[in-house]
């Protein structure tokens, strides 16, 4: 292959005139990408595709994701129903998983804290193939689990905790309704349980527009308690001495009611019950009792403010 040299003239001119020259430029009329060209343009489009896209206004947007799919067995959510193949992100969590599942099988009802995923895994130890059942937190990604094993030696599995009934007087949202069932877990917060309520009737009104009242009507004592939204109601009704002696009420905040901190509203017959059961325990106690009166008394007493509009409720 011939190439034609072109000198620059400058070194021409200064070899004329006696002086050394340190470059030498060379003109070629074929330049060395011109010769790979076809191989840097596929391995740069290439390149772009894999990492990155960039506009006809020169800006670049974000890549996308990388998804895979994963194969979850669900006979615990729909016994006619082997398994579902889920197409998942690496950064999707057990806990996605199992809301898309419902989601999909409309049991938007159903606690999602009842469920969780394990993953068997299967290692071969002296010939022999061993299964291990892994119990998955809420925070694992399957994704990333899966790529750890092959395919065949791995399996996804939902299941089931214990959990229990809570029965909630939901009327507040429909008159004709007296009452909800709920199986939750031990694990659902009081707020939880309000979102499966608006879900049981399809309402999308704001969780923070409800409360639930723990209410004891029995013979020696009779009280009306708001629970806090971090509260367990399934631990709560485990504590009840009878359960036909307390409910649970759901009810509409009161305006201008504060949802910040741990306020406790309750009636004057309960606070008027737990005075009056605390003065009557340090009257009855002997030895030390006028030290431990002189205690109580002594003891900082309980800031309460009525609420403007709902005098029936005390605040702490």
């Amino acid at each position: 292959m011939l190439k034609h040299v072109q000198v620059n003239p400058l070194r021409s001119s200064l070899m004329r005139s006696g002086q050394k020259a340190d470059t030498l430029s060379i003109n070629s009329t074929m330049s060395f990408s011109s010769l790979h060209e076809p191989a840097l343009s596929s391995r740069s489009s290439s390149y772009t595709s894999l990492n990155e896209t960039q506009s006809s206004t020169g800006s670049t947007s974000v890549p996308a994701t990388p998804t895979t799919t994963v194969k979850v067995y669900t006979r615990c959510l729909r016994p006619d129903l082997e398994y579902k193949t889920m197409c998942v992100k690496y950064t999707t969590t057990c806990r996605d998983v199992v809301d898309q599942l419902l989601n999909k099988y409309r049991m938007k009802h159903r606690d999602p804290n009842l469920f969780f995923l394990t993953m068997e895994v299967a290692t071969r130890s002296t010939g022999a193939s061993v299964r291990t059942i892994l119990v998955l937190d809420d925070d694992s990604c399957p994704a990333q689990l899966q790529a750890c094993y092959p395919r065949a030696d791995s399996k996804f599995t939902v299941r089931m905790r214990h959990g229990g009934l809570v029965k909630v007087f939901d009327s507040v949202l429909m008159a004709e309704s007296k009452y909800k069932s709920l199986l939750v877990s031990e694990r659902t917060t009081v707020d939880q349980m309000i979102q499966l309520l608006l879900n049981c009737y399809n309402s999308t009104e704001s969780v923070n527009l409800f409360s639930i009242y723990e209410i004891c009507r029995s013979i020696s004592i009779s009280f009306e308690r708001k629970l806090h939204p971090d509260d367990r109601p399934l631990l709560i009704q485990q504590e009840w001495a009878s359960s036909s002696d307390y409910s649970f009420v759901l009810r509409k905040r009161p305006p201008g009611t504060p949802r910040i901190g741990r306020d406790f509203p309750l009636r004057r017959s309960f606070l008027h019950w737990s005075r009056s059961r605390e003065l009557s325990r340090v009257g009855l106690e002997t030895g030390a009792g006028e030290e431990r009166r002189s205690r109580s008394l002594r003891a900082p007493s309980l800031s309460l403010a009525l609420a403007k509009d709902h005098d029936s409720f005390l605040y702490i």
